[in-house]
C-alpha cells in the first residue's frame, strides 16, 4: 500500500525510537490509521528532539535505532497492511557541534572543499574579512573577549585526526596548509621548554627520547611543507594526514597536544599566535549577534545552526536523497513529506525531479505491495485564495490550509466587532493585525534578516550596473525599494519560471508593487519600476535562455568573477531566487513568530497557516475550499494539529467559543484585570522609560509598559489560561495548579520574547520576564483558590461543553472531508497543549489503547471529560474509511443545504462513490443551544425544531444509520432529514445506508 487513507504523525527522538513506535503498532492499527507519518529519520545532531537538524543524509539516525530498527518497524506495519510516510529536510542541515562532515570539510578547505557548492555560501562577500571564508557566528560574546578569556583553544581531535580550534561544543578544523607552520612553531617552542626544564634539573643535553620526538615532529612537518588548498593537492594532503595519524599512534596524542602549547591562549605571545592562525582559516569566528548583519551563507530563517543546502544542484540532490530513494525502492517507506518547500531555490523543479527519481524506483519495489506510486506532500503555507501550483507533481500540502478553514468555520462572525473593541481597549491601540504584520516585517527585516536583504540588493545592484540607463541606481536606493516590496508581499513567495513571473505570481507581485509605490517617495518610483522588470517582469532580455547550471541563489552571480561569466538572464534568475528566499523567511518570522504574539483579539485564530485578520469562514466558503481540494488535490493531508502548531486543537476549539459570547468575555476580561491588579509588578525602570519614550506621558502607553506583564500581555495570558485549563484540574489541587502554571510560564516566556516588544531572544530583559512570571504564579497561587482560580475554573466550565462540541466537529470534518486525515500524536484524547516543546511531551499510548473500544462513541458521551468520546469518534470514522476506502479517497463531495430555524448552527455534506453515500452532519455555534442544566456537550433534540438537511434525491425515503451512534433516522419523501432525528446521541453524525461493510 502506498496511498494513505489516514496518517498518524509521530515525533521520534532518542526517548521515543523506532522500536518504541513498533511496540504500539497494534494500537495504531486498531485505531484505523493506514500509515505512520514519521518525523525526519536521517541522522541529526545528537540529542535532537525533532530531527530537522540533519547532519548526515546518508544514514538512518542511530539514536532512533538505525536502519535495522526502521526496517523492523516497517515489517510490523506491513504485516498489518500499513506503511510509512517519512519527513525529509532537503532545504537545510544542522551545523552545530562537530557532526556534519560536509560542513567540517568546508570549514577546513573553504571554497576548495569538495562540498563548497553543496551549501548556499556567498564566497565573494563585499566584506574583505569574509571573502573566501564562512562566518561562524557561534561565540557567546565578542571574539576578542572570548579569545582573551581562553575559551577558544587549539587541540588535536583523535576521531578526525585533525588539529582543530574548539569553542564550547563547536569544532573548527584547521586547514592542513597551516600544519607545517604549526608543527615547526611547536618544535621551536618545545625545544625552548625542554631547554628550560633541563636547566632547572642541571642537565646540559637533551634526552634521547626528546631528540626522537623532535625529529619525528620535523619529519611530520615535512609532509605538509608547500601544501596548498588546491583540489589537485588533496591526495597529498590525505597522505600527510595519514602520517599525522601514524605519528599519534607511535608517540601518543599528548605529543601533539604538548606541541600545540605554542598556541595556548594563556599568554599574550601564544594568544596572538593563535589569533593570527585563526585569521588565516576559511572560517571567521564571531559573536552570535553578528549573524543577522554579516552572515554570508543562507540559513533556515534566522537560525545560525541550520545552513541551507543547494538541492537544485544534481550532485547535492543525489547525495541528499540516495537513502530515501533506496528505502522507497525497498518498500520500507511509501512516501515523503517535504519540509519547508519554500526554502528551495525552485520548488517546482525540485518536485519534478523528486517525482522522476521516485518513479524510476517504483518498479523495484516488492511485488506484494498494493500499488507502487509514491505519496508526496509538501509543507506549504497558503494564504486565503492562494492555490498550490498545479504543475507541482505532488499530492498536496500537509494540511495547514484545512486547519485554517475548519478553525475559521468555528468562529461566529457576530462576535468579531465586540472582540475587536475589547482588544483595542485593553491593548490601548486600534492597530489591526495587518498593521501589526507590516510593523513586524519591518522590524524582522531590519533586525533579523539584514544580511539576506543585502544579498538580494547586491544581486539587483549588479543588474543596474550592467546598463548605462540604470548604472546610477545606488545600492541604498535599490535596497529601500526592495524593502517595501518585501514587507508588502502578500504571500510567502513567488515561483517564476525561467526568470519570469507566472500569472499567479503577477497577482501577488502587483499587490506588493502598488503598496510599495504608495509609500515610496516619487524619486524612488523609477528604481521600483526596474525592480518590477528585473524580478521576473517582461524585460527586454526576459526570454533569453538560461545557461546550464544556472539558478544558484548565492554563488552563481555574486562578485566580480561570477559577474564576468554570467548572462543578464542568469543575473535576473539569481535576483528572483534571492527575493523569493527573502520573502519566505520574512513572512514566517514576522507573522508566525512575531505578530501572532502581539495581536490577541482571539488566539484561536493565531495559528500557523491562518490570518487572524480573517476572523471567520461561512459554511458556503468552507464547502468551496473542500470542493477545490477534492478536484485539485484529493489526497492532500488534512490536519487540525501539527508539530508546529501554536496551541493544541482543543485549545483552539474552546477559545473559538468566545466568539459566541464576545460581550460576556469582554466583561470577564475587565473583571479579572481589576481582580488581579494588586499582583502586578512594576517593571524595573519601566515608568521612567514610559515618561521618556514617545508618546511621552501617554496614559495608555504607561498602562502597557509601566508594569509587568502589561495590559496586552495580560489579556493574552487570560486567553491562554482559559484555553489550556485541563478538564481534570481542580483549583484546590495545589500541586496540579503549580505544574499547570509552570507549563503556562514556559509559553509566556516564549510569547514575550517572540513579540519582540519588551524583551527578545537577542536581548532578553530578565527583570521584566521575572516580573511577568511572578505575576502568573501570584494569580494562580493556592491562596487564590477562592478568588481568581475559582473564577477561572468556573468560566472554563461555562465554555467547556461548547468547546467539546467544536472539538468533535473539527475531528469529524477532518476525517470525512476530501483529503487524507492526519492525526498528531496524542490528540486522540483532548489536546490542551501549547506551542513546542509543550506539544511534544511524551504520549501515553498504552492509556489510549486501553480506552479504545468497539462500541459506538455515543456511549462515552456521559464521560466526555476523559476524552474517550473523541477517541471513539476518531476510531469509528477511520474504521468507516477503512471498510469503504473508495468512498473517501475517490468519492465526490456534495455540499448539503440546511434549512430551518437553526440552519446556521449546522454543517452538512455528503461523500458519494457510485451508489454509496456517507452523510456528515455536525453542530456549529453550540454555546447558545446547550441547556444550562445539562452536563453533556449535546443540544436537546427538541431545540432543533424545524431545522433540516436537504439530501440528494437518491436518498429520499431511505433509512440511514449513524456510524457513531445507534441512531437510524428516516429521510422523508422530499429528501429532508430533520436534525432533531439525527443529533440525538452525539453533536456529530456520520450516516450511511444499510449494507455498508461493518454496520
Amino acid at each position: 500500500m502506498t496511498l494513505p487513507r489516514s496518517t498518524l504523525r509521530l515525533q521520534l527522538h532518542r526517548g521515543f525510537t523506532f522500536d518504541d513506535a513498533a511496540a504500539h503498532v497494534d494500537y495504531f492499527s486498531a485505531l484505523g490509521v493506514s500509515h505512520l507519518y514519521l518525523s525526519p529519520i536521517t541522522t541529526a545532531v545528537p540529542g535532537s528532539m525533532h530531527g530537522y537538524d540533519t547532519v548526515d543524509y546518508g544514514n538512518v539516525n542511530p539514536e532512533l535505532g538505525g536502519e535495522p530498527a526502521l526496517k523492523r518497524l516497517a515489517a510490523d506495519l506491513r504485516a498489518r497492511q500499513m506503511g510509512i510516510v517519512a519527513d525529509i529536510v532537503p532545504n537545510h542541515m544542522g551545523i552545530a557541534g562537530s557532526h556534519n562532515a560536509w560542513w567540517l570539510d568546508i570549514l577546513e578547505w573553504g571554497r576548495h572543499s569538495a562540498h563548497a557548492r553543496y551549501f548556499d555560501i556567498d564566497w565573494h562577500s563585499p566584506d574583505p574579512a569574509l571573502r573566501g571564508k564562512v562566518l561562524a557566528p557561534c561565540l557567546g560574546a565578542q571574539y576578542g573577549e572570548e579569545l582573551m578569556a581562553g575559551r577558544i583553544t587549539l587541540s588535536f581531535d583523535t576521531e578526525l585526526t585533525r588539529i582543530v580550534a574548539r569553542y564550547a561544543e563547536h569544532l573548527f578544523p584547521i586547514c592542513p596548509v597551516d600544519y607545517a607552520t604549526i608543527l615547526r612553531t611547536a618544535i621551536d617552542g618545545k625545544a625552548l621548554r625542554d631547554d628550560a626544564k633541563r636547566a632547572e634539573a642541571g642537565k646540559a643535553r637533551p634526552t634521547a627520547e626528546q631528540d626522537r620526538e623532535r625529529e619525528a615532529l620535523k619529519v611530520l612537518a615535512a609532509h605538509f611543507d608547500g601544501l596548498t588548498a588546491q583540489p589537485d593537492e588533496r591526495p597529498r594532503a590525505q597522505d600527510a594526514l595519514e602520517a599525522l595519524h601514524a605519528f599519534v599512534d607511535a608517540h601518543g596524542r599528548a605529543a601533539i597536544d604538548n606541541a600545540l602549547a605554542a598556541y595556548s591562549p594563556d599568554t599574550p605571545p601564544s594568544r596572538e599566535r593563535l589569533h593570527r592562525l585563526l585569521e588565516r582559516q576559511y572560517f571567521r569566528l564571531a559573536w552570535w549577534r553578528t549573524a543577522a548583519d554579516e552572515v554570508n551563507w543562507r540559513r533556515f530563517f534566522d537560525i545560525s545552526t541550520l545552513a541551507a543546502v543547494r538541492a537544485e544542484r544534481t550532485e547535492v540532490f543525489e547525495a541528499a536523497h540516495a537513502l530515501i530513494l533506496r528505502l522507497f525502492a525497498e518498500g520500507v517507506i511509501d512516501g515523503v513529506r517535504i519540509d519547508h518547500i519554500d526554502g528551495l531555490l525552485d520548488p517546482r523543479e525540485y518536485c519534478q525531479r523528486l517525482r522522476e527519481r521516485l518513479a524510476e524506483r517504483e518498479t523495484q519495489r516488492p511485488p506484494q505491495l498494493d500499488g507502487t506510486r509514491a505519496y508526496v506532500v509538501v509543507e506549504k503555507i497558503l494564504a486565503r485564495g492562494e492555490a498550490l501550483p498545479a504543475d507541482w507533481p505532488v499530492d498536496g500540502t500537509t494540511g495547514y490550509d484545512f486547519m485554517n478553514d475548519v478553525g475559521a468555520l468555528l468562529h461566529d462572525p457576530e462576535g468579531e466587532a465586540a472582540l475587536t473593541a475589547t482588544w483595542n481597549e485593553l491593548a490601548a491601540s486600534e492597530t489591526t493585525f495587518a498593521q501589526e504584520v507590516l510593523a513586524a516585517r519591518r522590524q524582522v527585516l531590519a533586525e533579523n534578516l539584514p544580511a539576506e536583504l543585502d544579498r538580494a540588493t547586491r544581486a539587483l545592484h549588479r543588474l543596474a550596473r550592467e546598463q548605462p540607463a540604470t548604472r546610477d541606481f545606488t545600492f541604498l536606493a535599490i535596497r529601500r525599494a526592495l524593502i517595501e516590496l518585501a514587507v508588502h508581499f502578500p504571500v510567502y513567495r513567488f515561483y517564476p519560471v525561467n526568470g519570469l513571473r507566472t500569472e499567479a505570481d503577477e497577482r501577488y507581485f502587483r499587490t506588493a508593487y502598488e503598496a510599495a509605490r504608495a509609500v515610496l517617495p516619487a524619486a524612488y518610483h523609477g528604481v521600483l519600476a526596474k525592480l518590477d522588470e528585473w524580478l521576473g517582469g517582461p524585460g527586454p532580455q526576459a526570454q533569453a535562455p538560461a545557461p546550464a547550471g544556472a539558478g544558484t541563489s548565492a554563488e552563481a552571480a555574486s562578485g566580480a568573477d561570477a559577474a564576468r561569466t554570467s548572462t543578464p538572464n542568469r543575473e535576473r534568475r539569481t535576483a528572483c531566487a534571492l527575493f523569493a528566499q527573502l520573502t519566505a523567511p520574512l513572512a514566517a518570522k514576522a507573522v508566525e513568530d512575531t505578530a501572532f504574539y502581539r495581536y490577541g483579539r482571539l488566539f484561536s485564530r493565531n495559528e500557523v497557516g491562518a490570518d487572524p485578520g480573517d476572523f471567520s469562514l461561512s459554511v458556503e466558503a468552507f464547502h468551496e475550499t473542500n470542493l477545490a481540494r477534492q478536484q485539485r488535490f484529493p489526497h492532500a493531508l488534512v490536519a487540525t494539529a501539527t508539530h508546529d502548531h501554536k496551541r493544541g486543537e482543543d485549545v483552539r476549539a474552546r477559545l473559538a467559543v468566545l466568539s459566541e459570547i464576545a460581550s460576556e468575555w469582554g466583561a470577564t476580561l475587565r473583571a479579572w484585570s481589576t481582580l488581579n491588579a494588586p499582583h502586578r509588578r512594576e517593571a524595573p525602570g519601566a515608568l521612567a522609560r514610559a515618561a521618556a519614550e514617545p508618546p511621552a506621558g501617554d496614559v495608555a502607553y504607561r498602562l502597557s509598559h509601566g508594569w509587568a506583564p502589561g495590559a496586552a500581555a495580560e489579556a493574552m495570558l487570560y486567553q491562554t489560561l482559559v484555553g489550556c485549563w485541563p478538564y481534570d484540574l481542580d483549583p484546590s489541587d495545589a500541586a496540579g495548579v503549580e505544574a499547570f502554571a509552570e507549563r503556562v510560564a514556559q509559553w509566556q516566556l516564549k510569547a514575550l520574547r517572540e513579540a519582540k516588544l519588551r524583551t527578545t531572544w537577542y536581548a532578553p530583559d530578565l527583570e521584566y520576564e521575572a516580573a511577568s512570571r511572578d505575576f502568573l504564579f501570584d494569580i494562580l497561587a493556592p491562596q487564590r483558590r477562592d478568588g481568581f482560580l475559582r473564577e477561572l475554573s468556573q468560566f472554563v466550565a461555562r465554555v467547556s461543553r461548547a468547546g467539546a462540541v467544536n472539538s468533535l466537529l473539527q475531528t469529524m470534518l477532518r476525517i470525512a472531508a476530501p483529503g487524507v486525515p492526519d492525526l498528531f500524536q496524542g490528540t486522540e484524547l483532548w489536546d490542551f497543549s501549547l506551542v513546542d516543546p509543550d506539544n511534544r511531551r511524551p504520549v501515553d499510548f498504552a492509556l489510549r489503547r486501553a480506552m479504545l473500544v468497539d462500541t459506538p462513541p455515543s456511549e462515552q458521551l456521559s464521560n466526555w471529560r476523559d476524552g474517550r468520546v473523541k477517541l471513539g469518534v476518531i476510531h469509528r470514522a477511520l474504521t468507516l474509511r477503512a471498510v469503504s476506502p473508495a468512498l473517501f479517497l475517490e468519492g465526490s463531495y456534495i455540499p448539503l443545504s440546511v434549512q430551518g430555524t437553526y440552519a446556521r448552527h449546522v454543517v452538512a455534506f455528503a461523500r458519494r462513490h457510485g451508489d454509496a453515500y456517507a452523510i456528515a452532519i455536525a453542530t456549529r455555534f453550540a454555546c447558545g443551544l446547550l441547556a444550562p442544566e445539562s452536563d453533556v456537550p449535546l443540544a436537546d433534540p427538541a431545540v432543533w425544531q424545524d431545522t433540516r438537511v436537504e439530501l440528494p434525491p437518491a436518498l429520499a425515503s431511505r433509512a440511514l444509520f449513524d456510524w457513531l451512534s445507534p441512531g437510524a433516522p428516516k429521510v422523508d419523501d422530499d429528501g429532508n432529514l430533520f436534525v432533531q432525528d439525527v443529533l440525538t446521541a452525539l453533536p456529530v453524525a456520520l450516516l450511511v445506508e444499510e449494507g455498508v461493510p461493518g454496520r
